[in-house]
């Protein structure tokens, strides 16, 4: 195993760069293993190749990295030489070609565009382990993300006394909190500038989770997380000690009165929302059908779960047919009323670009209207903010082909949705 003292990995900026085709070797060896038995492999010789299978991961992981980095350098540098100058635009057109050739969000893209970023800006020590294997993506990432308010000076100096840790023993909570603790130290008001700007961005979100449940989270300062938490505990408590016997779980408890006290129910079953809820066909023919209704963006629900729900809950059914929604059409140039809906339903209420599971925000012409579109469903598709501004820029381009609907990069490259 490599030592943390070692020295940082040579420049190797003028050596050849490793050719397309090695990575294709890389990746048919590897893809040929995974379809072999290990016969003969004891117990001792697996272990000894998962590990080395995890080093590989994480120096694949680092080239990858140095190749975004390089990606975006040559990118801005030839947008820049076009005449095209506008940060943000460069931003988002690096953010959407990285998402889309590592097959995930933009939101994911630019973590890993900032992390590729920062590793090479002072990060020396840090990066030089990634790239021998010794430590993983998360670990490189989350020392990114601890040093991403300081300049190059700070991170060098942060690098610098992380190198008296042996990182290679430390679990990713530790790295994190250990890299997050030198920052302050280097820089003790950028870092309580960032905790200031952190407790203005709190928020409230909803995503979706398996077996029609739902996360709802708080980013909150730690005291109120904290007080809040002590609260339905104390809650918990007294009811644990009141005369009427408690059948819920502590957990089953706390949710109940949290949903209680926000919406001001009498009891946490008891529903008033209005749900848009995709129904098959095959279930309205046959009520014991097996298939399960679905609610745009949160996924397959019970059919019967729904049925049986406390309060006013109603919802607008829109009946599907082996998964795609029957609609209509409209004249109108903007995407209104059920038409937009229908085409939100579509796509479950996600951004119709591949990898991309925002939600949706604009109704977008495939076709524009000044180029003689129509409003209808089958010229419409919901997309994300971002999705919808970066497909104006030059070189980008989206069209019905043969195969469905076809977004083509700057670089010439197809990803059909």
């Amino acid at each position: 195993m490599t030592a943390v003292h070692d020295p940082p990995l040579p420049d190797i900026s003028g050596s050849p760069a490793f050719p397309h085709a090695d990575l294709a070797l890389v990746q048919l060896s590897v893809e040929l293993a995974a379809h072999a038995e290990p016969a003969g492999s004891g117990e001792a010789e697996l272990i000894d190749q998962i590990a080395q299978l995890q080093t590989l991961q994480n120096s694949i992981a680092a080239l990858q990295t140095a190749r975004i980095r390089a990606f975006a350098r040559a990118h801005v540098a030839g947008r820049t030489a076009s005449g095209h100058v506008e940060p943000e635009k460069l931003d988002r057109s690096v953010r959407a070609q990285v998402a889309l050739a590592t097959r995930t969000s933009p939101t994911v893209a630019a973590t890993r565009f900032r992390v590729a970023r920062d590793l090479h800006d002072g990060l020396d020590l840090v990066r030089a382990l990634h790239a021998a294997g010794e430590l993983s993506a998360d670990a490189a990432a989350a020392v990114a993300a601890a040093t991403d308010h300081l300049d190059r000076a700070g991170r060098t100096e942060v690098d610098r006394r992380l190198a008296a840790h042996d990182l290679t023993r430390l679990g990713l909570g530790r790295i994190r909190d250990l890299a997050r603790s030198i920052a302050a130290q280097v820089a003790p008001q950028q870092f309580r500038d960032r905790a200031v700007r952190a407790r203005a961005e709190r928020r409230v979100t909803v995503r979706p989770a398996p077996d029609g449940m739902a996360y709802l989270s708080a980013y909150l300062p730690l005291e109120q997380a904290v007080s809040c938490l002590a609260a339905l505990n104390r809650a918990h408590t007294e009811a644990s000690v009141a005369p009427e016997p408690l059948t819920r779980g502590r957990g089953q408890f706390a949710a109940d009165t949290l949903v209680e006290r926000l919406t001001g129910a009498a009891h946490a079953g008891e529903t008033d929302l209005q749900l848009q809820v995709l129904v098959p066909l095959e279930l309205l023919v046959d009520p014991d059908s097996p298939l399960p209704v679905e609610i745009p963006g949160y996924g397959p629900v019970p059919a019967d779960l729904l049925a049986t729900a406390r309060g006013r809950l109603s919802w607008r059914r829109l009946v599907t047919r082996r998964g795609t929604v029957v609609g209509g059409e409209s004249r109108q140039r903007c995407f209104t009323g059920l038409l937009a809906e229908i085409i939100r339903a579509r796509t479950r209420n996600r951004c119709a670009e591949p990898y991309c599971d925002a939600p949706i925000r604009h109704i977008d012409h495939i076709r524009r209207v000044a180029d003689g579109g129509v409003t209808d469903l089958d010229t419409g598709r919901g997309v994300c903010e971002f999705h919808n501004h970066v497909r104006e820029q030059p070189g980008w381009a989206v069209e019905h082909t043969p195969g469905g609907i076809t977004t083509t990069t700057p670089t010439g490259h197809t990803h059909p949705a």
